[in-house]
């Protein structure tokens, strides 16, 4: 195994609403040829591809790289929810980090349709399956049942801790204010705590409309090598990646009886605690964090779970500003999945992106000063979580 696995290029393009992206293939194309462009390989120095996607049929993997080029090189197809994108990255980083390769390509990419997510397949058991049985049997609400997955657990945390819904409104006008410095995110209107709690209310005390994160459309993908290739190839990689794992769920995901375990806080506190022990960095390191805030009930319950703040210290954490400029740590300095937008097979390779150029020193307006180490966190239900920890060499 090689201790150091580096970031040789990343690729992004814009994100969209859907009905506004042009195809997946041309997406993918043009977020590879970014990444391409970026490492200033050829797409014949990739030696394995890892292609995530969702909303997919199988070989789309194939069909967005052929354009690109058709080298004859393993193309593997990946789908772990939302959670696609970095378990692409896994995948390739842990091929090169292996010996297999020393070089590889992690694609994620999505084009999504409007509205709810719903299942593909009607005619045979759903993977949320049990899941849902959990939900129906602690979240009594009629709504989609994404809103009742976060939903639920984010009132779970406001019986427990008294926690106020205009603490989940201030981590959404966060991320309005971080997106309105990236151009290449879908929402980029700063709004207000007061908007927000304005916004149609979709769980009544619980969620309103801006809570929760656009279905969107986009590409994104990262180049992986080993120093000795970076240096045989001239690039100059500034980071990498220090730390990385992936957990599923346990029992105590359905058996503790608690929305939070449902949606992935056990996962989510495994897969951190690992990162921080294998790299010997603990959470008050970190200089910035790209976490899953695919609602900002979300958002707040990761803070806790990847161990910025204490449990029940999330809201305090917030109220005192510690998640933004000029706090502990900045988290989602992108806009996060809340106002970048949230293509599910992208997500994970937007926030490497994200990530990427901050410990480059390259993100422009929203640059967090002398950033050193960076988190992270990308969540699929049903499930997996993947906790990244990279360095700036």
């Amino acid at each position: 195994m090689t201790k150091n696995v580096l970031v040789a290029g990343v690729g992004m393009i814009p994100f969209t609403k859907p009905g506004a992206s042009e195809p997946y293939p041309k997406m993918a194309e043009a977020a590879v040829r970014l990444a391409l462009e970026d490492a200033r390989l050829d797409y014949a120095d990739v030696q394995q591809a890892y292609v995530g996607y969702v909303y997919a049929d199988s070989t789309a993997g194939q069909r967005a790289l052929y354009d690109v080029g058709m080298s004859g090189i393993p193309i593997i197809n990946v789908n772990n929810n939302c959670a696609t994108g970095s378990t692409a990255l896994f995948l390739a980083r842990q091929a090169v980090a292996s010996g297999a390769v020393e070089c590889a390509l992690a694609l994620g990419f999505e084009q999504m349709m409007p509205g709810a997510l719903t299942a593909v397949f009607e005619d045979r058991p759903s993977p949320f399956e049990k899941f849902d049985e959990a939900v129906n049997d602690l979240v009594d609400a009629d709504l989609p049942l994404a809103l009742r997955y976060f939903g639920g657990a984010g009132l779970a945390h406001m019986r427990e801790f008294g926690t106020r819904l205009e603490t989940f409104a201030k981590v959404r006008a966060k991320a309005s204010r971080h997106a309105a410095n990236n151009p290449l995110a879908l929402f980029r209107t700063v709004v207000s705590e007061e908007q927000v709690m304005q916004s149609p209310m979709l769980w009544p005390g619980v969620m309103t409309r801006l809570m929760a994160c656009p279905p969107t459309c986009g590409a994104a993908a990262a180049i992986i090598c080993t120093p000795a290739f970076a240096a045989r190839h001239g690039i100059a990689a500034k980071v990498a990646i220090r730390a990385q794992r992936m957990t599923t769920d346990r029992p105590v995901a359905l058996g503790a009886r608690d929305m939070r375990e449902v949606v992935g806080c056990s996962m989510t506190r495994e897969a951190s605690r690992q990162v921080y022990e294998d790299a010997g960095v603990g959470a008050d390191a970190l200089d910035v964090v790209e976490l899953h805030d695919c609602f900002a009930h979300n958002e707040l319950l990761t803070y806790e779970a990847l161990g910025l703040c204490a449990d029940g210290g999330a809201e305090q954490f917030i109220c005192d500003g510690d998640n933004t400029y000029g706090g502990k740590v900045v988290t989602n300095p992108s806009g996060g999945l809340l106002s970048k937008g949230h293509p599910l097979g992208a997500t994970g390779l937007a926030q490497c992106y994200e990530l990427t150029h901050q410990l480059r020193g390259t993100a422009e307006r929203r640059q967090v000063p002398f950033a050193r180490f960076a988190l992270q966190h990308n969540l699929g239900l049903g499930g997996a979580c993947v906790v990244t920890l990279y360095e700036r060499l």
